[in-house]
Order: C-alpha cells, then structure tokens, then sequence
C-alpha cells in the first residue's frame, strides 16, 4: 500500500485554472473523500493522480515515487468511474480479468484473483452473465471487482454511486465501507454528495473554485467549519445564515438585526468584541433549533411564523420567518403546528457561528 502527497499541484486549461495550489498528504490505508459542487476541481485533481490529465505545475508522490512523468499504467493504482465502462461482449468474469490478461498473467493467478475478488463482493454466480443481463448495482460491483484484482497501491474511485437510485446508493456507500476495512488500501473518492463524504471519509477535503477549503475529518468539518462555504455545504439541511450586528448591553454581548436578538455564550463574547457595531454573519444548523420551553433562556429565544410544514416522518421540518430572516428547523415528530402560526424558537448557543461578513472565515 502506499501514501499519495500531492505538492503545489495546479491545472489550468487555457484560461481556466481548474486546480491551485492543492496541497495534500493522504496517508498509507486512508479514504480520503474529495468533496465539492460541480466545477470545484475534484476529478481533475483525481484525474492527475491517474495520469489521466497532465500535471501543469507541482508534483504527485504515489509511494515514493514521484509520478508526474508516468503513463497511468505504471503508476499502480485502479480506477472506478462513474459509467462503469464495462466490455458489454465480454462476461463478468471476462471484464475482471482484462487488464490482468493485458498484463500477461498466468491463467491460474488470474482465476485465483478474480474468484477472490468475487466472493469479497457476492457475485460469485453473476461470473457467467453479460452486462446487459446485471442490475445498476451488480454492474458497480464488477467495476469495483475489476479494480480489485489489480491488487494497487490506490484505489481511485470518481462518483462511482451517482448512476444508482438513492436506495442502492445507501446500500452500496456501506458496502464500500466494509470493502476498505477489509482491503486496508489507500483510496481517494470523488463525490458531489455531501452525505456520502461524511459517512464514507476518514478525512473529508471539501473544495471549491479550485482551491482547498478545508481538511478534517468528518465531524470536525461539521462542529469546526472554517468558513462560511464549508459551514453551508456539510450539513442537510443546510446551515442558516443571518447577518446581525454586534452590540454590548446589560454587561453581555448581543447579535440582533429586526428579526432576532439573542445573547452571546460568555466563553464567545471576547473574541466578538473587535466586532461591536460591526456587521457579522450568525451561522445555526437547523438541527440545533427547536420550539422554546420553559428550560430555555428568554435571550436565545425568538418569535418566528411558520411558512412551510414538511413532515418526513422521523422528525419535521419547519420553514420559518423571523422578521425578514428566512430559516429552517428540524424539530421532533411530535410537535404539532400549522402554516401561518407563530412560534417560538430557541437555539443551542453553544453551538451557534459566526463568521466575518466580509472575508466569510469562521470567528
């Protein structure tokens, strides 16, 4: 197995710089997840690891190789796509050992491998079948065996659950999960999909424009977003944003603007102060919102009215207006409200954010 570091690596396309400055050491046996909305950089940062675009400035590692100058394949690692690209003339068993027979290896190495491959994936009775004759989730089975029996340094993996429906995607990210645990191989994943960077990561590098916004691991970008772009990205539904202003009153700090007035946590009131009378944003996830009751502090509470009621059975979803702010609450399956009703909310403080209005970091 192997580490993958990646060292000032940029790609630019005539006057698009698609990747900057990309600076990232991935650890021997980790899965890595690169996570970002369309356009970020993430496959062409997998797709130089690949040796499938040319590097225009910095240097790739796969082990202790340098890479830069390597066709893909001696570059030792396999790769997943999004489409499959299965032989559709060829059997399952035929389209797992392709590359291994392109490489001349002897016949019984290459039944060995390939029937090990398929018992580690359950599609030990699908080796006679074609294609055209499998499921969307055998065919992304194959395509992951097909990877397996090159037994690689890395494992590169770009959207390969897209093309399911949102059942089999469930299914598929944990079976992956099991699949690295037991493999133990170094592995990089690209998805748009917030959800499946969290639950399948070790680390997640979520990106944007090109540049890195933020390394963690999953529950560190989720409780310690380092700016205002990863804090509305990680997290469904998205985080609530609502700019304020800072003031001082009674001996505490305030954040208010019409709509909304609630108190600074002590332990968060000096490292606002630079910001009193300034503009600031107040960042509170949905899940950290719930209807105010009596062992909820008057000054994180406020009045909102109801817009949009969405059931979805192991909690609700509540669309509200605080004044002219817009948010959304997740609240339990119990509560009972009515469009056009008003409601009081009260927040967690300890887990409130805010961020610097104009430079978007976390403050």
């Amino acid at each position: 197995m192997a580490q993958v570091v990646m060292k000032d690596l940029n790609k630019k396309y005539d006057e698009v710089h698609a990747v900057k400055d990309v600076n990232l050491h991935i650890r021997d046996k980790e899965f890595i997840v690169l996570v970002g909305p369309s356009g970020c950089g993430k496959s062409t940062t997998l797709r130089m690891v690949a040796g499938l675009e040319e590097i225009t400035a910095g240097e790739i590692v796969i082990g202790d190789r340098v890479v830069n100058d390597l066709p893909p394949k001696d570059r030792d690692i396999a790769m997943v796509f999004q489409n499959y690209a299965l032989y559709p003339h060829m059997t399952v068993y035929d389209n797992m050992a392709f590359g291994l027979k392109m490489r001349k290896f002897p016949k019984p190495e290459i039944e060995k491998r390939v029937r090990d491959a398929a018992e580690i994936l359950g599609i030990q009775d699908l080796l006679k079948r074609k294609p055209r004759q499998l499921s969307g989730g055998q065919r992304q089975r194959v395509a992951v065996g097909r990877a397996i029996v090159r037994h690689p340094q890395v494992f590169l993996f770009d959207e390969p659950l897209s093309n399911l429906d949102a059942k089999l995607r469930v299914q598929m990210r944990v079976e992956l999960k099991r699949l690295h645990d037991r493999l133990e191989t170094t592995a990089i994943y690209v998805t748009h999909d917030q959800v499946e960077a969290m639950t399948l990561g070790d680390r997640v590098v979520v990106m944007k424009d090109g540049w890195i916004q933020q390394v963690g691991e999953p529950l560190e970008l989720y409780t310690r977003p380092a700016n205002r772009f990863v804090a509305g990205f990680i997290g469904s539904p998205a985080m609530n944003f609502v700019d304020v202003q800072v003031t001082e009153a009674d001996g505490a700090m305030w954040v208010q603007n019409p709509g909304i007035r609630v108190r600074v946590p002590v332990d968060r009131a000096e490292r606002l102060r630079p910001y009193k009378g300034q503009p600031l944003t107040l960042g509170v996830r949905p899940e950290d919102l719930h209807v105010a009751n009596g062992n909820d502090a008057p000054d994180h509470t406020f009045e909102t009215v109801v817009e949009v009621v969405e059931p979805l059975g192991s909690e609700i979803l509540l669309d509200v207006k605080a004044g002219p702010n817009v948010m959304v609450a997740r609240v339990d399956p119990t509560v009972r409200v009515k469009v056009h009703e008003p409601v009081r909310l009260a927040l967690i403080p300890d887990r409130i954010h805010f961020f610097d209005t104009k430079t978007e970091l976390a403050v």
